[in-house]
């Protein structure tokens, strides 16, 4: 069964932010931040992923992506 996978590190990288940077803009604790960053959540609220994508400039595609491998 496949999952849905964050990359928003590989993003932050390209757009050369820091995790603390990048809280800071979107209104999220660095904690809040670094947990979807290592794709330790569950669900991520819209306006979050609407603030990363605004911070970032880009779509959620560029930092959701499905993975249907079977780990």
């Amino acid at each position: 069964m496949g999952k849905i996978r964050l990359e928003l590190d590989v993003m932050m990288a390209k757009r050369h932010i820091s995790l603390q940077e990048l809280a800071s803009k979107v209104g999220i604790t660095n904690v809040n931040l670094s947990k979807i960053k290592n794709n330790k959540v569950n669900a991520i609220r819209f306006s979050t992923l609407e603030g990363i994508c605004r911070a970032l400039e880009c779509e959620p595609g560029d930092i959701l992506k499905y993975d249907d491998s079977d780990d």
